[in-house]
């Protein structure tokens, strides 16, 4: 299991191997975190994400999966792009999809060998999901995860709110 921890932090700041982006589909940028870290990145990352395959039209990477691309002029080296799910109610399949985000992310960071990587609230935002549910999931998928990179895990939380839902999860 990684080392763990919880940071209050402008993400497109943090100095990681990789940072994980709560992007849409298309991969093209959009609003919260995902087009905070495409204007920090440059011009450079949009054009690297255009250039990933479609697997159907419109779409880069679905829900739950994961792709990496350089990060420009990130201090990450890397962006890890993932899908996380819009909230429908919690019936329609939104835990696993988000539990899935976090593998899938944490998948290919030990494929590339990332030691540290940083995750934002995945789906917290427009997309809904609540805040309290989707911490636990974070926590304890990543929690479970036994691969050997990465090392450390820092969950980037962008304001008071979030970073204390991440410490009492994290002192659980």
């Amino acid at each position: 299991m990684p080392t763990l921890e919880a940071r209050q932090s402008d993400i497109t700041r943090v100095d990681v191997d990789a940072i994980v982006n709560a992007a849409n589909e298309t991969l093209l940028g959009g609003g919260g975190v995902d087009g905070a870290i495409h204007r920090a990145a440059g011009p450079a990352l949009l054009q690297a994400c255009r250039a990933l395959r479609q697997v159907r039209p419109g779409v880069r990477c679905p829900t739950g999966d994961a792709r990496i691309t350089p990060g420009f002029a990130l201090p990450a080296r890397h962006v890890i792009h993932t899908v996380g799910p819009v909230w429908r109610g919690g019936d329609a399949g939104e835990a696993e999809a988000l539990a899935a985000c976090y593998r899938n992310s944490l998948s290919l960071a030990a494929e590339h060998d990332l030691a540290r990587i940083a995750f934002p609230a995945i789906s917290c935002g427009v997309y809904g999901y609540p805040n309290d549910a989707a911490v636990l999931i974070a926590v304890a998928t990543v929690r479970a995860w036994t691969g050997p990179a990465p090392t450390s895990v820092l969950f980037c939380c962008f304001d008071t709110a979030m970073h204390a839902r991440y410490v009492a999860a994290l002192a659980d």
